[in-house]
């Protein structure tokens, strides 16, 4: 395995967890965003109240990516395993 291979593994690595990991992030991040402008507006400091929504909008929108989330990173991984032989050259 050649330095740039190795580094081209990575970047495309780096690529998939950004890619992964970002809808669930902006959508706890916006969530979060909302609930806390509530929380500022009301007066109301409850901690539980910022972490049910974000936490419930999270796994809501898990479900509905799961398909796509999984097939991404089955593709990723039967790339790698793919590019097995070149590596060991």
């Amino acid at each position: 395995m050649t330095p740039d291979y190795s580094l081209e593994l990575l970047q495309k690595l780096m690529s998939q967890i950004i890619t992964v990991a970002t809808p669930l992030l902006l959508t706890a991040m916006f969530v979060g965003l909302i609930v806390s402008l509530l929380q500022a507006v009301t007066s109301i400091q409850e901690q539980t109240l910022s972490f049910v929504p974000k936490a419930l909008a999270v796994v809501g929108l898990l479900f509905l990516i799961l398909p796509w989330l999984l097939r991404s990173i089955m593709d990723f991984t039967v790339g790698i395993f793919e590019r097995i032989p070149q590596m060991v050259r």
